[in-house]
């Protein structure tokens, strides 16, 4: 990949095929094979979407579900590996509170991997999660 400057996007629609790969290409498990799923999973209508974007090509991407007034739940966020440790999903998240605004909280749930990763830009651990699991 060039050292040009990423490009990021609010809302940009996303071709599901891309998504995937970005998603494969970050680690992440995500049911990359259903792309009609992925395609459901970014058409939500309260989903705030940021992407990013290097030399034409989805390098990054934000997915969150929102109301806008008290809750945010950031539900996916994958950068490629090749652009790991460049602050793009620091950026990422940083953007995505610009739209969501002060008054809204910031919630996810980490993959195994990357739990070390969250403090680092910001998040605080909570102890009072809960979770029914999908069953596919």
């Amino acid at each position: 990949m060039s050292e040009q400057a990423i490009e990021y996007r609010h809302n940009q629609p996303l071709d599901p095929v891309e998504v995937a790969r970005v998603f494969d290409a970050a680690g992440l498990k995500r049911p990359t094979s259903d792309l009609p799923r992925i395609a459901r999973m970014f058409a939500a209508p309260n989903s705030l979407v940021i992407s990013a974007w290097l030399d034409g090509r989805l390098v990054g991407v934000s997915r969150a579900l929102t109301d806008y007034a008290y809750c945010c739940y950031l539900s996916d966020l994958a950068v490629d590996k090749a652009l790991q440790g460049r602050g793009v999903g620091a950026e990422l998240i940083r953007r995505t509170r610009a739209v969501i605004g002060e008054e809204v909280s910031l919630i996810l749930l980490s993959a195994p991997d990357a739990m070390s990763y969250y403090p680092r830009v910001g998040f605080q651990q909570a102890e009072n999660a809960f979770v029914i699991r999908r069953k596919r």
